[in-house]
């Protein structure tokens, strides 16, 4: 394994404690020793181990109670039973328990050796395994970014210059322009493509559970955890860790960030060791930290680390040139997966398309294309199939003229965002989790909005 391997050698002989220790210290690995079922117990719940070695009768109780807790507390670890009084009933037992192999005594040395060397081969090509079905599920709606406008030249470029680097980056841009796929470049171009990307959501978990699933927990640490549990920060060791809506991130929790990223370390909750981590941290959001920051809703130091480098996502409204393009790859995409042949969009359909902003960016153009492919009986794609939203005449969007002595942009953006608001408000009747959901944002981005605005929500309890 790329790091030493972790043993605990039980055996209620001092002797065989002794000799089993020296050998495998002798081998690179790092050994721990216990000579009876309680002191074993203990260690396997308090620590984490790679190989549990027991004898299978210890003096006071039996090694198969021992097998059941290891694989209780820590299914992944490789257990190896040994004994000098073997038959065919306790190798069956054991092995239908979890062991991954029995061992009698006497034993030749390199026998055992030999099995601790293939358990440990197993138990990393079982972790490479499980990663790459996550990676897999994580890709089944894969996308790339997609553009030939001078905007996207310019993010094409800077991606390729901050992938070679070890340097923290943020993506910036409004929902739905493709702040992930810029990740994920930035992951795949740079030297650690072969290791692990996680992504996670910061606004989509609950706050009561971020922590664990960032940082990890360890067994007992609250209601719940019933084993030891590795957190995203040790599963992208090596690799890159995607924080997306980062500035969602709870006070607390954006302490505990800074810290990691200025040790190298993180600890497990409810745990009280630190382990060294070594991740590439690209983050994202369409909040402005700066003024977050300023206002004192996210810690400077920490936006000072997390934007190193900043890649700016353009709005697709601000390079429609490459919409045609956009069209075409969703549609091959879409087409191929339900199995139709479908040769575009007709011109009044087109026409449309391009009279239309897009807010909800590349995403909400990919979710039109996807629908009216679903929906096309013919080979081109008419205007019946286009999503009300493109089809309706916004008759009830601010128009907004410019005076000849000029204005103020943030204050036009705040009422243009104030009106929107509340709209969807209305629509959703007054209930924010549901307006928050018409607008494609997390509840706590539009609440944080609502308060900017100084908009009065409703007092209903399920908002």
């Amino acid at each position: 394994m790329s790091e030493t391997a972790r043993i605990l050698v039980v055996d209620d002989e001092r002797s065989m404690q002794e000799f089993l220790e020296i050998f495998f210290r002798r081998e690179g690995y790092d050994v721990t020793t216990a000579g009876d079922f309680e002191t074993a117990r203990m260690a396997v719940e308090s620590d984490e181990f790679d190989v549990v070695i027991s004898d299978i009768q210890l003096a006071d109780h039996d090694g198969l109670d021992l097998l059941r807790c290891v694989k209780d507390v820590s299914p992944e670890t490789v257990a190896i039973m040994i004994t000098a009084f073997a038959t065919t009933e306790t190798a069956i037992t054991a092995m239908k328990e979890g062991a991954y192999d029995y061992v009698t005594k006497p034993f030749k040395v390199d026998e055992l050796r030999l099995v601790v060397e293939k358990a440990l081969e197993k138990k990393e090509l079982t972790q490479e395994n499980q990663r790459l079905r996550s990676e897999l599920r994580s890709h089944t709606r894969h996308r790339t970014l997609v553009g030939t406008s001078a905007a996207m030249q310019q993010v094409y470029d800077l991606v390729a210059q901050v992938a070679t680097t070890k340097t923290n980056v943020l993506v910036t841009g409004e929902s739905g322009t493709g702040k992930e796929l810029v990740a994920r470049a930035i992951h795949e171009q740079s030297d650690r493509s072969d290791r692990p990307f996680v992504a996670v959501n910061c606004g989509a978990i609950p706050e009561n559970l971020l922590e664990s699933e960032l940082f990890g927990h360890v067994k007992g640490a609250f209601t719940g955890a019933v084993q030891n549990k590795e957190g995203l920060f040790e599963t992208a060791d090596k690799g890159t860790l995607f924080l997306d809506e980062v500035g969602e991130l709870p006070q607390p929790l954006q302490v505990k960030l800074l810290r990691a990223i200025q040790d190298k370390t993180v600890r497990r909750v409810g745990g009280n060791t630190d382990e060294s981590i070594d991740v590439r941290i690209v983050t994202a959001t369409n909040r402005d930290l700066s003024e977050e920051a300023a206002a004192g809703r996210f810690r400077e130091d920490l936006y000072y680390r997390l934007n190193v480098i900043q890649v700016a996502l353009p709005p697709l409204r601000e390079r429609m040139e490459d919409v045609p393009l956009l069209l075409r790859h969703f549609l091959e995409k879409y087409a191929d997966e339900v199995g139709k042949e479908v040769d575009g969009f007709d011109d009044e359909a087109m026409a449309r398309i391009e009279a239309y902003a897009f807010p909800g960016n590349v995403r909400e153009l990919e979710n039109m294309v996807e629908r009216a492919v679903a929906l096309t009986r013919d080979a081109s794609i008419g205007v019946e199939n286009l999503p009300p939203a493109i089809l309706e005449e916004r008759r009830d969007a601010p128009v907004v003229s410019l005076p000849d002595d000029g204005s103020n942009l943030d204050e036009l953006v705040n009422e243009f965002e104030r009106t929107i608001l509340r709209e969807a408000l209305g629509r959703a009747g007054g209930v924010k989790k549901r307006a928050a959901q018409l607008l494609g944002i997390s509840f706590r981005s539009f609440r944080y909005r609502l308060e900017k605005l100084g908009i009065e929500g409703s007092s209903d309890p399920e908002s």
